[in-house]
């Protein structure tokens, strides 16, 4: 037993795959992992709106696994109720979370004002979740740190990332705490990134919070990929339709992008425009095209992704509003990734009602969203208070995730190369969760819980003890109390 007790808690990313965030209390220490926006159902985006569940002025330190939105899109919300301690990230995380922030803020302000314009808000008046001005307050609190080093938290508390080849300074972070360690898996991406060097093994901890987003499926790897979308350009070019590609703009961008590269030159998909439509993209583009981050695969050059002849890049609204003129055959990939917002809704409201028009759907669409929507075979989808008819063709290309499947998820485990006492499955589906952990104890024999959302853990005895929100925690083996 130690004298510091050490709590865990899971307030987002567990009975649902975004929203991460979990609270590692240490004595007075209380250490934020990842703070990330719910998306999705609507149960779950109001949780966007509730208090947080402790005063966020009380949080000591933020450390962040990458910079998707379900792992950092709440920051700035943070920051506006009072949390101002440092957030600690990889160079390649910073960047790109500096450009996901921003532009955050800036949909979170048009929302609001469209809201307000179109009056189809139950909300007067409808408000952003935060402003611009919030990120630009949590832009100086950025951290960074070095890849497989110690990072001294204090109170002997240390803190170290390591590659997991989801995204561009993706990682895994190992924490030394009194009494007890843990990894937090933050996303692993699959074990051949087309595009990222490959992920590295953490060290081994007590206890592993792991994502199991994908643990239900294994991706499929066929002799000539992505056949699906190659057959999808041709035929909509042939019909003399647009392909409009909903796609995070982060990573997936430049994933599609190389494939769009190695497939022309392939002689598989004619010359095409390609717009790429969104500064938030562009500018993630960028920071993959800065060498001096060193994370691109032996090999892998910018040519690789912007290698079509006919690349178009519209930073500007009114750039992407002359995209509605083009008359002819072209590529549109737009964020977001699940058609929650940004430029693609404008795109899609357009080419839906045609079916000479195809969407291509690349990557995990969470339920509750339009992409989900899309994906399950809706007749219309509601944009911007209006529904829109679904009569273009909708193609699903699986060979995109960067997430890894149920075997890369199960090597990563078995690679920490020691049991440890427990595993806490996170970012996963209800009906998929379960049978992950099955699988772990089938395959492993490792002891594996799934969290839910809202408990507390004890992690600092040998067997983690289930506390519910308001009670005490039980050190493990203490004797009841009286009258108990």
């Amino acid at each position: 037993m130690t004298s510091v007790p050490v709590t865990l808690s899971f307030y987002g990313a567990s009975g649902t795959v975004t929203g991460s965030k979990y609270l590692l209390t240490v004595g007075e220490r209380r250490i934020l992992i990842d703070a990330g926006m719910f998306q999705g159902e609507k149960r779950w985006r109001d949780e966007n709106w509730a208090d947080f569940p402790v005063d966020p002025s009380t949080v000591t330190d933020l450390l962040l696994t990458h910079a998707h939105t379900d792992h950092v899109g709440y920051l700035p919300a943070l920051v506006k109720k009072g949390f101002r301690g440092p957030v600690h990230a990889t160079k390649g995380t910073i960047r790109l979370a500096e450009i996901v922030l921003r532009d955050g803020g800036k949909i979170q302000e048009n929302q609001a004002k469209d809201h307000a314009e179109g009056g189809f808000s139950k909300h007067n008046p409808p408000l952003p979740l935060y402003t611009l001005e919030d990120v630009e307050q949590t832009l100086p609190l950025f951290r960074e740190v070095g890849w497989d080093t110690d990072v001294d938290l204090g109170d002997g508390i240390v803190a170290r990332w390591t590659r997991t080849a989801h995204i561009l300074g993706s990682a895994s972070i190992h924490v030394t705490a009194p009494g007890t360690d843990i990894v937090f898996s933050g996303d692993l991406g699959r074990h051949d990134h087309p595009i990222l060097k490959p992920r590295a093994v953490p060290e081994p901890a007590d206890h592993i919070v792991m994502e199991c987003t994908y643990g239900d499926r294994e991706h499929p790897e066929p002799d000539l990929p992505h056949t699906d979308f190659v057959d999808a350009i041709n035929r909509t070019i042939d019909r003399g339709g647009q392909v409009v590609v909903p796609a995070f703009a982060i990573d997936r961008t430049e994933t599609i992008l190389k494939f769009l590269t190695d497939a022309y030159r392939a002689g598989r998909i004619p010359d095409v425009p390609v717009f790429v439509d969104g500064p938030m993209a562009l500018a993630a583009l960028d920071v993959y095209e800065d060498t001096s981050l060193d994370e691109l695969a032996d090999g892998i050059t910018v040519a690789d992704f912007k290698g079509m002849p006919r690349i178009r890049e519209t930073r500007t609204g009114q750039e992407s509003r002359r995209i509605n003129e083009f008359r002819g055959p072209a590529v549109i990939i737009s964020s977001s990734g699940m058609a929650e917002g940004g430029r693609v809704l404008h795109h899609l409201t357009r080419l839906l009602p045609d079916p000479r028009n195809t969407v291509v759907l690349t990557g995990y669409q969470a339920e509750g969203t339009r992409g989900r929507a899309l994906e399950d075979g809706a007749r219309t989808v509601k944009i911007n208070g209006r529904h829109i008819k679904v009569k273009a063709e909708i193609v699903r290309d699986h060979e995109f995730s960067v997430h890894g499947d149920a075997s890369d998820l199960i090597d990563w485990l078995r690679d920490l190369g020691r049991e440890p006492e427990c595993v806490h499955l996170v970012h996963g589906d209800p009906q998929v969760a379960p049978v992950f952990a099955k699988r772990i104890e089938d395959e492993l024999g490792f002891t594996v819980v799934v969290a839910r959302h809202g408990e507390v853990i004890r992690i600092d005895q040998a067997e983690p003890v289930t506390i519910e929100e308001g009670e005490e925690p039980l050190i493990c083996g203490e004797p009841e109390r009286p009258g108990e």
